[in-house]
């Protein structure tokens, strides 16, 4: 049976699909503002606040890209448009906090520190944006910027979790801030999961393993099992690059005759 208003038909189909295209921008937008709220609460001192939001916007922001491929609506503009959110929520965000939480007693030293982690931040955008079509999809170069900003909040929101003051460690801040940004601009190589497939079938004790962690370990101790995995994460790169340096001298060695 054949639509009486052929004109309806293609102007539904025409909002229906431009619906589905603003689907994956409004997650971006919810991560951008998840970013603004955590800047605006550490502008008023709420740093226990601005921390959790940042770990939302590092969800918000991997839901973006998969609703886009699941939709079938990646587009160039999305793509421009998650790296300005990803700049606000994961590069001026976390060096707002870690400043006005611990590095402003530093007075130069501390500003100079938390722009040098948004400045690699930005660079680490930069070169993943020319970079996306060359390299390994399986690996990140350089640690990824949600990753860096999550071991800051995670950093920030366990001292808080037992009572430490940013001022009586601001030297360990400093360290940690310079840490987080230069791995983001180094050419480690950092696992990507992109290829992992959530309609392939896994075994149970997978699954059993997963629900361990996002149901007991998780709710146990939310900042220090998020901090404590963000930390794993980012020393792991350290961890593959040694490994692939050893095993490329091995077998130069076992070469040689």
């Amino acid at each position: 049976m054949t639509d009486p208003h052929p004109a309806r038909f293609v102007l539904k189909s025409r909002l229906r699909r431009r619906g589905i295209y603003l689907l994956p921008n409004l997650f971006t937008t919810a991560a951008l503002f998840a970013g603004f709220y955590a800047i605006v609460q550490a502008m008023n001192g709420k740093f226990e606040h601005s921390a959790i939001a940042v770990f939302i916007a590092m969800v918000l922001d991997g839901l973006d890209g998969r609703v886009a491929r699941l939709t079938h609506t990646q587009s160039e503009f999305g793509a421009e448009y998650d790296s300005m959110s990803d700049m606000v929520s994961f590069g001026m965000a976390p060096a707002l906090i870690v400043y006005v939480w611990a590095l402003k007693d530093l007075d130069k030293l501390g500003w100079i520190a938390a722009f040098i982690y948004c400045a690699c931040a930005a660079l680490r955008l930069a070169r993943f944006n020319t970079n996306v079509a060359v390299i390994d999809k399986r690996f990140f170069q350089g640690l990824p910027s949600p990753a860096a900003a999550a071991l800051i909040a995670g950093f920030v929101w366990v001292m808080l979790a037992f009572q430490v003051n940013g001022t009586d460690i601001k030297w360990l801040v400093l360290i940690v801030t310079l840490f987080a940004g230069l791995t983001m601009v180094s050419n480690l190589p950092y696992y990507s999961g992109k290829e992992i497939n959530l309609r392939r079938r896994v075994p149970f004790f997978v699954i059993l393993l997963l629900g361990l962690f996002f149901f007991v370990l998780i709710p146990s101790h939310p900042p220090l099992v998020l901090f404590c995995l963000f930390v794993l994460y980012a020393l792991s790169g350290y961890f593959l690059k040694l490994w692939r340096f050893v095993k490329r001298r091995k077998n130069i060695g076992g070469s040689n005759p």
